[in-house]
């Protein structure tokens, strides 16, 4: 018989109380039993089977039997086989979500570890051991904060391109108001996500990101000149937005100071590349449309109740646009023509009611979302269309009809003859009228007898 060190414990004490050397209180207290219990080991019928059975008395009647309440062995091989199969690479807490809504196997973490333990499959998200850090309260309020980041990783497994999450998380309750899948980290993804935001409810205080060129300008760049008479450096198109909203930059110095939305990227990194391949998701479409079911029911599981009841979000004012904001916007001068260039293309400005033209005027060309572009002045949008093509890009586009002009139309064409280099060739461009030493040819060189064509039909 093998006892544990419960039960050995408990043999100790008996033997001590049946000699006398412990009195009942103090057994009691040692065996971890209420007195009462101890005197019913004392008793006579359990001290008789002490006597004649020895310390296998004292083991549980229940060792050796399977318990009422244990898995049976088919769940336990259905659980490793799709821990193995649909859901390899879930973690365990994930894992145990996912057989409740698809299998319905209600089964708790702690089992789902012990099962697969024993079938030798670990959990693949490996936790770094946690460093000591002094936790920073919460904003009180819902939309007083949100961080905001961008994450680049083999979402879609090798299924499809490499893509960047771009998302935000609300500081005080760990919701995500907005996030959506880009080909790259770029502004016009951060465009849309705070069109979402502001959409869906509004414009925050202020958001919290880290020093990246979209957001804030390099102190290593040098100043232009209309910076250098301001005294301040312009921001960037995200900026300049930021400022029109009312909304607040505030700029991490490190990753640890954001460390909500990493943390919150790491969860997604694990859960949603599960989801994404159980949706067999291949492409950004597909990844944004698996993005919208999967966010409200992680706000769900994951959000925590604000310190102050309310909102923090300000709605947008009447009148307000948000087209018009969220945008690039360039400053142009109109040409004499009353056309403006831009990426390109150019642009007809139509005659107004009170302009006709607005040659040599500083006008605002707005490049929206939807890629379209919209020219301002003063406020006022203006009526535009794409400008006819000009003379050059006419004869450019003869020239790529016709193909480059065959050497048999120029006038006076000669077939000339190649020459073979002499020993002494030199790569080196000759003097006009003379030879690479500098000499003058003479009456009967080769260069004498064949003319040099140097004049075109056009000429």
């Amino acid at each position: 018989m093998t006892l544990n060190r419960k039960e050995q414990q408990k043999v100790m004490v008996l033997n001590r109380l049946e000699r006398g050397e412990l009195g009942g209180k103090e057994a009691a207290v040692l065996v971890g039993l209420s007195l009462r219990q101890v005197r019913r080991l004392l008793a006579d019928y359990r001290l008789a089977d002490y006597r004649k059975e020895g310390v296998a008395a004292l083991a549980h009647g229940n060792r050796g039997r399977r318990p009422v309440h244990a898995l049976a062995p088919e769940q336990r091989q259905r659980i490793v086989a799709l821990a193995q199969g649909p859901y390899a690479g879930c973690n365990h807490y994930h894992l145990q979500e996912l057989l409740a809504e698809r299998e319905g196997l209600l089964v708790s973490r702690p089992s789902i570890w012990r099962i697969l333990m024993e079938g030798g499959i670990r959990s693949p998200r490996r936790r770094r051991p946690a460093k000591h850090r002094c936790r920073r309260e919460r904003y009180p309020q819902e939309g007083m904060l949100l961080q905001i980041d961008g994450s680049r990783h083999d979402w879609l497994e090798g299924r499809g391109p490499y893509l960047s999450l771009v998302a935000a998380v609300d500081d005080a309750t760990g919701t995500v108001p907005a996030a959506l899948f880009r080909e790259q980290e770029d502004a016009q993804g951060y465009f849309l996500l705070l069109r979402g935001i502001v959409q869906a409810k509004g414009i925050p205080l202020a958001l919290y990101s880290d020093r990246h060129g979209i957001f804030q300008r390099s102190p290593k760049e040098p100043m232009t000149l209309q910076e250098q008479l301001s005294g301040e450096r312009q921001p960037t198109q995200f900026g300049r937005a930021l400022k029109e909203l009312g909304i607040q930059p505030i700029f991490a110095l490190s990753p640890q100071a954001k460390g909500r939305i990493e943390r919150f990227f790491g969860t997604l990194q694990d859960r949603l590349v599960a989801e994404l391949r159980l949706a067999g998701a291949s492409t950004v479409e597909e990844a944004n449309r698996v993005l919208g079911g999967f966010l409200p029911r992680f706000n769900a599981h994951f959000g925590v109740p604000a310190a102050q009841p309310g909102s923090a979000y300000r709605q947008l004012p009447e009148g307000w646009d948000v087209d018009t904001i969220l945008c690039f916007k360039y400053q142009r001068t109109v040409a004499r023509d009353n056309t403006v260039r831009f990426g390109g293309h150019t642009l007809q400005l139509l005659p107004g009611l009170d302009r006709l033209s607005y040659a040599q005027a500083r006008v605002e060309a707005q490049e929206r979302l939807d890629a379209s572009v919209v020219v301002q002045y003063q406020g006022q949008t203006l009526a535009s269309q794409e400008a006819p093509p000009g003379p050059v890009t006419l004869r450019a586009r003869k020239e790529e009809r016709a193909g480059p002009t065959p050497v048999s139309l120029l006038v006076g064409a000669v077939p000339c003859p190649v020459l073979p280099l002499g020993p002494n060739h030199k790569e080196t461009t000759p003097a006009r009228g003379t030879k690479g030493n500098g000499r003058k040819p003479s009456l009967n060189h080769p260069w004498r007898k064949y003319p040099v064509v140097t004049k075109s039909l056009n000429h």
